[in-house]
């Protein structure tokens, strides 16, 4: 006779999802697709959710409404998921919002992909135009400052993600899970 497992029941059934926090340029994304194939699970990319909810870009939500309104819409969509079993990949900003992390927090273990500065600089090319919630007279190094922080509160695991490909941090995450 098998038991049934509630999925809401147990500590390793309510903590089914890994959540991947980080700058833009992380690689959370493409990580994440990478990671649920390799773990079994499906995979969500919370930028992709906001902007088929609101039916244009984060970068379009920014100009006509300002980044904080792009930050509540981020926030509204976090606080509607209610998945298992999923790897998600979080907007950059999604740090910003303390709800919204406890939230993801309740069914996952949040991974945050730490890279240096001078890389995400290198990798993230269109500052101006890629969609990221920022003043709009803050710079990337201030922005970089700003989030380093938050992401170190809320990360259960922090993966280094410096001099490695996608193999290697793949295999540092499954590891630390």
């Amino acid at each position: 006779m098998r038991k049934k497992v509630s999925s809401t029941t147990g500590n390793r059934d309510s903590k089914s999802n890994i959540v991947l926090i980080g700058m833009p340029g992380a690689g959370k994304s493409t990580i994440g697709v990478l990671l649920a194939k390799q773990t079994s699970r499906d995979f969500l990319d919370t930028d992709v959710l906001i902007q088929t909810y609101e039916n244009r870009s984060l970068q379009d939500i920014i100009d006509t409404e300002g980044y904080l309104v792009l930050r509540q819409i981020e926030e509204r969509v976090l606080l509607t998921l209610d998945c298992r079993n999923h790897v998600i990949a979080t907007g950059g900003s999604a740090a910003y919002s303390d709800p919204a992390m406890t939230h993801l927090k309740e069914n996952g273990i949040t991974l945050f992909l730490e890279v240096g500065f001078e890389e995400i600089q290198r990798r993230v090319t269109n500052y101006d135009t890629r969609g990221i919630a920022r003043r709009p007279d803050q710079s990337f190094k201030d922005l970089f400052d700003e989030r380093m922080v938050l992401y170190r509160k809320y990360a259960d695991i922090t993966i280094d993600c410096a001099d490695k490909n996608h193999e290697e941090i793949i295999t540092d995450i499954c590891r630390e899970l």
